[in-house]
């Protein structure tokens, strides 16, 4: 460690005191934004769960109208709750990233910094990709799927009529959007855990089979059980590994030629 890095990390010490404070006052700033999105979110409920529905709609198709039904007296206005809650988070993320951004930096070296902050800056895009590929692809096909069981007539005299309960579709659709999101930040967490000296390239290429195998067995847990959602939050999975793989490839080359350069230059 050189001098230099001692003075930078030396000039950001304060006494522990300091610190709980610091971490108290951020916090509550992070609760602040969650509640105040949270109101919003609670206020434009009923139009953010419109959205959320669309895919079930459209599956339906237009000469159908579809019903959501409720079986608990107060499961509507909790399903109103759960969609504030997520549309807070959602709206609150930035504020409360900036905020824990704001606590770690002081600690952390110059290159420390340099090499945290694009990908924390990069996070959203990602994860909005996964996010989309979950509402436009994967639930409008997986919902025409199970719709597709539905009987028109009737068979021993039952009749097959899907009448899915807000409460649960809901959780479908929120943990889909969720799940695919996180799934999509895979080149992130991987370049920053080979930033950090933990996992190689050449570790990523010999455990490519594993990651495959790791992908499907994913996949297969949190999408639902047809061969369509499954496949299409596998294959994303294994492309992003692959391209992590690249990304790395390319961060190496810029780190030796930046190594180079500065040999050169003493």
């Amino acid at each position: 460690m050189s001098e230099a890095e001692d003075s930078e990390i030396d000039a950001s010490k304060a006494p522990l005191l300091d610190h709980l404070i610091e971490l108290r006052t951020r916090l509550v700033r992070c609760v602040v934004a969650f509640f105040a999105c949270f109101i919003l979110g609670f206020v434009l409920a009923d139009r953010v769960f419109g959205i959320l529905v669309q895919p079930l709609v459209d599956a339906y198709g237009p000469e159908t109208a579809g019903t959501l039904i409720y079986t608990k007296l107060y499961e509507a206005f909790f399903v109103k709750v759960k969609v504030a809650a997520f549309t807070g988070i959602l709206l609150a993320f930035p504020i409360i990233a900036n905020q824990l951004w704001a606590f770690v930096a002081p600690g952390l070296y110059r290159r420390e910094k340099n090499a945290f902050l694009p990908f924390l800056i990069a996070t959203p895009v990602p994860f909005s990709a996964g996010a989309s590929l979950a509402y436009f692809g994967v639930m409008p096909a997986a919902f025409r799927f199970f719709l597709s069981f539905q009987t028109d007539g009737t068979i021993n005299g039952i009749s097959q009529e899907a009448l899915p309960a807000m409460g649960e579709y809901l959780d479908l659709v929120t943990g889909l959007i969720l799940a695919f999101g996180v799934s999509f930040l895979l080149p992130v967490l991987l370049m920053l855990l080979e930033r950090a000296g933990i996992i190689t390239r050449a570790q990523l290429k010999a455990g490519r089979r594993y990651a495959i195998v790791a992908a499907f067995a994913i996949a297969a847990v949190i999408t639902p059980p047809d061969v369509w959602s499954q496949f299409a939050l596998a294959v994303p999975l294994i492309l992003l590994y692959e391209l992590s793989i690249i990304g790395i490839w390319f961060t190496e080359k810029r780190r030796a030629a930046a190594e180079n350069a500065a040999q050169a230059g003493s």
